[in-house]
């Protein structure tokens, strides 16, 4: 079966500007892509006519489909309609369906229909109107030599309504469509170029409509299986099959599937094995206890936390022996072992973790560059610790050291 390709095209300056961010184009993706399209391009381009004409072209050339937002409005800049016409050669004429819409939108409203919103139902003749049930800009369909223009409104709650409603159900009819399956795995503890090299005798062995995609973030990397077939049955099947031949090779870094990120899969776990959790954090300076307690229903696990920033506090209230600290200083193995075990007792938790580490951009020593931090994970087990030297970023250590905690959990927690 053939595939079926999109582009979307965001129409308008203050896109361009940076003084609107185009949310519309993500939202559209992950529909189309469930509906069986491809979404291969998106473009942005400003109010000018021959740019919009232009972009017109390029996308025919391109795609079977073209998805255009935005330019809809009855103000001078919106010309999208205009172009439209000129595009496939047709005048604008007011649509008497469409009048009667926007008409009975403003009567509704106890407000005047002027002029100006009046031309809101001035339609290429050429298009078929599509009802905007929640705004006053119709949507237009176009069809040439196979392919399908779709004009809808920048709005979003507007043009979410129209592609659910209508749009996607109609370019579904108008298209067979394969189906597409994605599978997301996602990883920590392992950097994008490893994780690619370990896996790539699995990799190159992946079936010819099997697509696989490395997604980086900061501590992560998400594997994307993308299928194209005719069953979503099969495809589902034929991931579970490549995700546990993948698990054989990369199992110790994942940790999930989907979009559940870190935090939630740590408190699933915490919350199945009921346990519960303190936290003494120095250089990350509560963001691990903000990354614990953003998870909905946290406070089954999360008892509290403690911020020793200072020394003094490490000592007086957390209770870190001076002589450790004197010693070793701050950032160490064993001042971060006292510091999670002491958190542990203080809180009567099942589990204690710690940080304590030079964030930066000050306070590096020759043997304790910045990025230099220690972890720890305790409980009435064990005691585990890990060294990272990270980067010269301050909010990057901080989050960094944060995600690498949770992964300390994840790997620690008893069986």
């Amino acid at each position: 079966m053939n595939q079926i390709v999109a582009e979307l095209l965001t129409i308008g300056d203050e896109i361009l500007y940076g003084q609107i961010v185009d949310t519309n184009s993500q939202w559209m993706s992950v529909e189309l892509s469930n509906a069986g399209i491809k979404v291969i391009r998106k473009t942005t381009v400003g109010d000018r006519e021959d740019e919009i004409l232009a972009a017109f072209a390029e996308a025919e050339k391109r795609v079977d489909i073209v998805l255009i937002t935005g330019g809809l409005g009855p103000t001078s800049d919106d010309i999208t309609k205009p172009c439209l016409a000129k595009y496939f050669n047709c005048g604008l004429k007011i649509n008497n369906e469409a009048l009667a819409e926007v008409t009975e939108f403003f009567t509704q409203r106890g407000r005047e229909l002027t002029e100006i919103n009046r031309q809101q139902a001035a339609l290429p003749e050429c298009c078929e109107k599509i009802t905007n049930a929640v705004g006053t800009a119709p949507g237009m369909w176009f069809e040439k030599n196979g392919k399908v223009f779709m004009s809808m409104p920048g709005v979003p709650h507007e043009m979410k309504r129209m592609m659910t409603d209508i749009v996607i159900p109609k370019l579904k009819k108008t298209f067979t469509t394969p189906v597409i399956y994605h599978k997301v795995i996602r990883t920590v503890g392992i950097g994008e170029s490893f994780l690619a090299e370990k896996i790539s005798g699995w990799e190159n062995a992946l079936p010819q409509h099997v697509k696989l995609a490395y997604l980086p973030s900061l501590g992560e990397v998400k594997l994307r299986l993308t299928s194209f077939g005719d069953s979503i049955h099969e495809l589902q099947a034929e991931s579970d099959v490549l995700v546990e031949k993948l698990k054989e090779i990369a199992g110790p870094f994942i940790f999930g599937y989907g979009e559940d990120p870190l935090e939630v899969v740590i408190g699933r776990t915490l919350k199945e094995k009921k346990l519960n959790i303190s936290i003494a954090e120095s250089c990350t300076g509560g963001y691990l206890s903000h990354l614990i307690t953003s998870v909905a229903g946290s406070s089954d696990y999360f008892l509290g936390s403690i911020i020793p920033y200072d020394y003094q506090i490490k000592m007086r209230q957390l209770g870190v022996k001076p002589e450790t600290l004197e010693k070793y200083g701050a950032v160490s193995e064993p001042t971060i072992i006292e510091m999670a075990n002491i958190v542990r007792a203080k809180f009567n938790t099942d589990i204690g973790v710690a940080t304590s580490g030079i964030a930066g951009p000050g306070g590096a020593t020759p043997d304790k560059p910045v990025g230099t931090v220690w972890i720890a994970y305790s409980d009435k087990y064990q005691t585990v610790t890990k060294k990272l030297q990270l980067s010269k970023d301050r909010m990057i250590n901080i989050k960094s050291a944060s995600i690498a905690v949770l992964n300390l959990i994840r790997q620690s927690l008893p069986e």
